[in-house]
């Protein structure tokens, strides 16, 4: 304790105040009054305006990245919103950008670009990045002497252009004068490894060593097959329920097509009318035992089920056939891969393989996405899908779906599901704007979804569809639906084509041309257009069509137009 006043008779406050303040202090101990004294000088920081605070230290610098990215399907969204994560832990300032969004002179502005690029069907470019591509290859693009950039492309070995894109625009860049800082990757569907390990070199080059300092709990690998989604995905999708299974093709069609009804109670599943559900498949016991015995490897247990689950025994690359020869001396003329699969190789090479060597050969089972054929607003927690089980023949042998088998005819009680949304396929804001849906076969799925949305919602645009298929009496998908629609006024206008019902085959394009002076004037009016299904030969078919419609209308630049209409967000596709 103090034994005598603390505060003279001087200092500035009254005799009782004095009295008061030498009565507390003289009873503190050390440590409370240096308690005290702190209280006092943050108290004068904070309420003295005569107190001026210490500057700041000036912040660590931030690199700026720009995440560019081209998608059909989803991946390369969905790659780049993780790489943009990534990035922020690793001290950068990343944005992420769609293609659809940047023009030539933006992207020769900027310093630092990783781009993730993929491609679709035979070497072309997302529909989103059809613009950009354009704009990128012609004559009149600016030098990119600032930039320095890194691509990261996905394809699919299926396919004979494989990972064109990106390597186009790889190559291009540089011709422009844009500095690549770490090679291009080429990715096939089992793009995880691959994407990370071009990220961790990628990101290490474009960093500056003035750059903010990365977060040291930052975790550098992430999962892709997660997305950016939440709930369940492609890793660890929801095991649903099948409630209901009805074949809609008659008994003398020739596709067995199905409507499937599938419950997602308690999955966290909330999708909208255009999006997708991915499907984890499995292989056919049978054809996986028949793997097994042409590689020499009959009877190991642990390999059938991985060849069952995980690894994709049908479809047949032209790496694959490379990759064999290496092993085995097999080399057959080029080619030699399209209509056969896994079981012809091994049968034809006559080769006998180790467990390693036979997984080292196949590719990782991928998951199939179907467009689900209904509207929350009117079946609930419950998701319809559209399935045509698939069976064919080819050299000689009889060959089926995978998925589609699976989910008709080996598992029909129960499968394995994620959802995929898609963002770039959705029904117009304005509930007031009219449509049009393009959507032969299984392709009109989706447009089952827009109708049930769109009379539960009470949508007041117009709504017309353009349906086709092999024959009427066996092949009319949800045929008493449509015409309750029509009935109802819900569904404004239906034109059909059924292929098979006359000499001369006739498809939706044909319809779409009788009707060219109607529909060409539903799209000068703000009409949105929709197009469902096959990517090679029906989506390519319609767009030809459409251009000589146009063009036929009245058009003085049919393409200039169409194009216009598509940066309007109003000719959407979602081809495969």
């Amino acid at each position: 304790m103090l034994g005598s006043p603390l505060l003279p008779k001087t200092a500035p406050f009254a005799e009782d105040q004095l009295a008061a303040l030498n009565s507390v202090m003289s009873a503190t101990t050390a440590d409370q009054r240096q308690w005290l004294s702190g209280f006092l000088a943050g108290f004068a920081a904070a309420n003295d305006p005569r107190q001026v605070a210490a500057p700041a230290a000036p912040a660590a610098k931030r690199t700026p990245l720009t995440i560019l990215f081209g998608t059909e399907s989803g991946n390369s969204e969905a790659l780049a919103a993780q790489t943009r994560k990534v990035a922020t832990k690793l001290g950068f300032a990343p944005k992420v950008v769609d293609m659809a969004d940047i023009d030539m002179a933006q992207l020769a502005a900027l310093e630092n670009v990783v781009i993730i690029a993929a491609t679709w069907g035979e070497g072309d470019p997302p529909q989103r990045a059809v613009d950009f591509q354009e704009a990128l290859m012609a004559d009149d693009a600016p030098r990119m002497d600032k930039l320095r950039y890194s691509v990261l492309a996905l394809g699919d070995r299926a396919y004979a252009q494989f990972c064109e894109v990106g390597k186009r625009f790889d190559a291009r860049l540089a011709a422009l004068g844009a500095t690549r800082v770490a090679d291009r990757v080429d990715c096939d569907l089992d793009f995880e490894a691959p994407a990370n390990a071009w990220i961790d070199s990628t990101l290490a080059l474009l960093k500056p060593a003035d750059a903010a300092a990365a977060d040291e709990h930052a975790v550098i690998h992430v999962d892709f097959a997660r997305g950016a989604a939440e709930g369940p995905t492609r890793a660890k999708p929801f095991a649903a329920e099948a409630t209901e299974h009805v074949r809609l093709t008659g008994s003398r069609s020739s596709s067995d097509t199905h409507h499937i009804e599938i419950s997602l109670e308690g999955s966290g599943i909330a999708y909208e009318p255009g999006d997708a559900l991915g499907v984890v498949p499995t292989n056919d016991p049978a054809l996986a035992d028949e793997v097994l015995t042409a590689a020499g490897l009959a009877g190991n247990a642990d390999l059938r089920t991985a060849l069952i689950e995980r690894l994709d025994i049908t479809t047949l690359t032209g790496k694959q056939v490379e990759d064999f020869g290496k092993l085995t001396g097999f080399a057959p003329e080029a080619g030699w891969a399209t209509g056969r699969q896994i079981i012809d190789l091994l049968e034809a090479g006559s080769s006998k393989l180790t467990p390693e060597q036979l997984t080292g050969l196949l590719r990782p089972l991928p998951p199939r996405y179907y467009s689900i054929a209904s509207s929350r607003k009117a079946v609930g927690e419950e998701a319809h899908l559209l399935v045509a089980a698939l069976r064919y023949d080819s050299f000689g042998r009889a060959r089926q779906g995978v998925a589609s088998i699976d989910m008709t005819v080996r598992h029909r009680g129960s499968m394995n599901v994620f959802l995929r949304a898609n963002q770039h396929f959705r029904l117009p804001s304005d509930p007031a704007r009219p449509i049009v849906m393009v959507g032969p076969g299984t392709g009109v799925a989706p447009f089952r979804g827009f109708m049930q949305e769109r009379e539960a919602s009470g949508a007041t645009g117009k709504n017309w569809l353009f349906f086709g298929h092999r024959n009427y009496m066996h092949d009319f998908l949800y045929q008493l639906e449509w015409q309750d629609w029509l009935a109802n006024g819900t569904l404004n206008r239906m034109d059909v084509a059924f292929s098979r019902d006359q000499p001369d085959k006739r498809y939706v394009q044909d319809v779409m041309w009788e009707q060219r002076r109607d529909l060409a004037g539903w799209l000068r009016d703000g009409a949105a257009l929709y197009v469902c299904g096959d990517m090679n030969a029906m989506a390519k078919d319609v767009h030809a069509v459409l251009l000589r419609i146009l063009a036929d209308q009245g058009s003085p630049d049919a393409k200039a137009e169409l194009d216009a209409i598509r940066r309007d967000g109003r000719y959407l596709r979602d081809v495969y």
